[in-house]
């Protein structure tokens, strides 16, 4: 035996079809031939180099083993069980700049001088045009409102008609202007007195330093007023390399605060969204939305939570918070904005209030001293879902939603598990009677497992790599059905940054055929974290969904995962097995009888082909032609960026000789649906 062979075999790679008991190449002399399952790339590599080594050890053949066959066969007439009407979701919170600076459309970054950042004022600077001469503060004796007690004073020293002076803000990583688009500002401000004159608010180009839309704004006032502004480009290439000039052309001192700049927003909301990202969101199909997020309901500390009454109203009464991801939020995405987004996707609504714990160990005990937090859950479940006869619904109506909204599910909490005081059990407790008394019909979440009561849905989250849900996809498949349903609140692989690679959409699929075979107790999912905005800097969290600059966006393939899985879901689950050994092959089968439709998920996270036979029985006619859609990678490391955005995205096609039995092979490192029509 040629020295070193076995170990030159072994180290190329795990899978081979030679038996555990030749491990010792001792064991292997008068072997004449050996068989390897051409498994990797790196296998494929080394073929030349292991028949040579065969060779000089006596070896006469090495041969390539390929992946076996596995039959697939579905039950069309014995439904299992029926699909969740809701199993996937939206999860969203302030982290990677996903509100600020993402989906919330304001364009002027740190408009109310919350962050005071180096200098003291962070993303605003001084500009002298000319020989102007002027200095920038906070002035923490001056604000618009008793939310917002401090601003922005500059001090003009010296400035004219032609040599202005003023600040500029650059955005949130720049500016994204556009051709022939209208952008509404808007701000608060005052001066010292009427001689300082106009206010003028251009769009400035960073490198040519030319003004692309200008507006002005009347005579200053003395007292504090809110100015509105709008601005047009014209023939314009599309960029984000600009930001906005704020000047003045007399010597005098000025305050400005509550600085703000929209594009147009999606389906034209005041105070909106961007559309590209609420359309990415659109085509993945989602069933709701839980608000306003994971940690962002706690906050770090109690104070810091999301308190949702300081979020509704006049952007001005609203004071902005520190979010627990080191930024200051601005609130402009507030709860009724949250539920509009809702609404404006046409989903349902998760709603999750704080229970009286944040993340870094603050907490109120059950009794007494959490009723104040228990109040205000009641008051916001009003708010969303109360008629304007009530007290709550009626200030939503004022805000301009008479309507009430859907609200079916309540979350009480989040991720209450890392409450090492143990007061989870009885704060849940106290916020279901008092919950449940008022608003029977709700259904209520607990984000902890309870040892004294059985809550309607209970939170899971999940965190891992692509191997470890491989390994872990029948996770469910023999959960006990007389406990809690399951709301999967928060799951990623995570593989790739800022947003995800190949190998973590696989990781995902095949997670998703477990929670579609168990859907009878998994009733929600969503994905978290949903966005990043991947300039240096934006991003807190690695592995994310939707990744984009002010400018753009784009779906990682793990989005791409998502939005197959939703797109091709039916209402019951047949009953379905797999015969065959095949590693890393996963499967899901759902059926829609109203529309004749089957809806077949494969997924193989193998290098190597798939081949699969797929058997039907139940259906007396099945047509012949089929949609297929799929999503296939090169190696598990590629995936889509800003700059190529459209690297790995679905390809549909039509196949034919489909039937109550067909063949079908899966491409190395794909996921497919599979669309049939058979009655």
């Amino acid at each position: 035996m040629f020295p070193g062979l076995w170990d030159t075999i072994l180290e190329s790679s795990k899978r081979f079809l030679i038996p555990t008991q030749y491990k010792d190449e001792r064991l292997m002399m008068g072997m004449t031939s050996i068989c390897i399952r051409q498994e990797t790339p790196k296998i494929q590599q080394l073929i030349r180099k292991i028949a040579l080594l065969a060779i000089a050890s006596g070896l006469t053949g090495i041969c390539m083993a390929q992946p076996s066959t596995v039959t697939l066969n579905i039950q069309l007439d014995k439904p299992a069980h029926a699909v969740s009407p809701t199993l996937y979701g939206l999860m969203t919170e302030e982290i990677n700049y996903s509100y600020d600076g993402g989906l919330y459309a304001e364009m002027v970054r740190n408009r109310t001088f919350q962050d005071h950042g180096f200098g003291g004022v962070a993303h605003w600077n001084i500009e002298h045009l000319g020989n102007s001469i002027a200095t920038m503060a906070i002035d923490r004796t001056e604000g618009p409102s008793a939310a917002l007690q401090h601003s922005l004073a500059i001090d003009v020293k010296q400035a004219d008609a032609t040599h202005r002076a003023g600040v500029r803000n650059e955005g949130y990583w720049g500016m994204a202007l556009r051709p022939n688009t209208t952008y509404k500002g808007s701000l608060y401000a005052k001066a010292d007195s009427a001689d300082v004159g106009t206010l003028a608010a251009d769009l400035i180009n960073d490198n040519t330093d030319k003004s692309v839309a200008t507006a002005t704004m009347p005579g200053l006032s003395t007292e504090w007023k809110q100015y509105e502004f709008t601005l047009t480009t014209g023939k314009i290439e599309s960029s984000a390399q600009n930001h906005l000039l704020l000047t003045v052309g007399h010597a005098g001192k000025v305050w400005i605060d509550l600085v703000s700049l929209f594009p147009p927003t999606y389906k034209n909301r005041e105070n909106g969204n961007r559309p590209d990202l609420m359309e990415m969101m659109t085509a993945m199909h989602p069933k709701f939305l839980r608000l306003p997020g994971g940690n962002y309901l706690e906050g770090d500390q109690i104070d810091e939570r999301f308190d949702w009454k300081n979020t509704i109203g006049p952007l001005v009464d609203r004071p902005t918070h520190r979010s627990p991801w080191n930024y200051q939020s601005s609130d402009g995405m507030g709860l009724l904005e949250f539920l509009e987004w809702s609404e404006d996707l046409k989903i349902e609504t998760v709603l999750a209030v704080y229970a009286g714990y944040s993340l870094k160990g603050d907490h109120i005990n059950p009794g007494p001293a959490l009723v104040p937090f228990l109040q205000d859950a009641l008051d916001e479940i009003e708010f969303a879902t109360g008629d304007a006869s009530t007290k709550w619904g009626a200030v939503r109506a004022k805000l301009g939603h008479p309507a009430p909204f859907a609200v079916e599910y309540v979350e009480i909490g989040n991720e209450d598990s890392f409450d090492r005081s143990g007061s989870y059990e009885g704060r849940y407790a106290q916020f279901y009677k008092a919950i449940k008394a008022k608003y029977p019909q709700l259904q209520l979440i607990a984000t902890a497992p309870l040892k004294r009561m059985k809550p309607d849905v209970l939170d899971d989250h999940y965190y891992k790599r692509a191997d470890e849900f491989f390994t872990d996809v029948k996770h469910y498949d023999n959960v006990d059905r007389n406990g809690p349903k399951i709301f999967v609140g928060e799951w990623a692989t995570r593989e790739g940054a800022p947003t995800t690679n190949m190998g973590a959409a696989l990781g995902d699929a095949a997670w998703m055929t477990g929670m579609e075979r168990n859907s009878d107790l998994i009733v929600m999912a969503s994905y978290a974290p949903l966005f990043v905005n991947v300039n240096p800097g934006g991003m807190q969290w690695e592995s994310d969904l939707i990744g984009y600059d002010a400018l753009t966006g784009y779906g990682s393939p793990a989005y791409y995962a998502q939005v197959l899985f939703a797109k091709y879901l039916g209402t019951e689950v047949p009953t379905s097995s797999v015969n065959g050994n095949a590693e890393r092959f996963f499967y899901s089968v759902t059926r829609d009888p109203a529309k004749g439709a089957v809806y077949l998920k494969l997924v193989n996270a193998s290098s190597v082909a798939q081949p699969v036979e797929i058997e039907m029985t139940g259906a007396s006619n099945v047509a012949n032609a089929a949609t297929l859609e799929s999503l296939t990678g090169v190696t598990l490391a590629q995936t889509n960026t800003i700059s190529s955005p459209t690297r790995i995205v679905p390809v549909q096609t039509t196949i034919k000789g489909v039937g109550t039995k067909f063949s079908h092979t899966v491409p190395p490192y794909s996921i497919q649906a599979l669309e049939l029509q058979a009655k």
